[in-house]
């Protein structure tokens, strides 16, 4: 079964960055995009920004440049830098393997906390 293991997540000043790192297992991962998700207390789960297999990248709206999504094949891993975060950005950060027959599988995410 696919395990997906998140981490980097920590409590962190408006303005600071953060780098969060995302391990995955029992699939072929250079195969599959990958993507980062974030979910607020209360609030559905939104797509972050997403990365092909040969490095094209996309990132949701509200990003505006702030993050970055890139991935290490070899290691089996998808980071997501960000910068200039804002409250806002406040939540459990989630990766997720883009293909349906995962569309369940989710690890137990990282916790990003913004304070002003």
């Amino acid at each position: 079964q696919v395990r997906l293991e998140e981490s980097g997540g920590a409590l962190v000043l408006a303005g600071e960055s953060l780098r969060l790192s995302c391990a995955a297992s029992g699939i072929w991962f250079s195969e599959y995009v990958m993507a980062w998700y974030r979910q607020a207390p209360g609030k559905q789960r939104d797509l972050v920004a997403r990365i092909t297999s040969g490095g094209d990248t996309y990132y949701g709206d509200s990003m505006k440049g702030r993050f970055t999504i890139s991935r290490d094949n070899a290691k089996n891993t998808v980071y997501l830098q960000m910068s200039s975060l804002k409250v806002e950005d406040t939540a459990v950060y989630y990766c997720h393997v883009q293909d349906w027959y995962y569309d369940n599988y989710w690890g137990q995410g990282t916790q990003v906390t913004v304070s002003s």
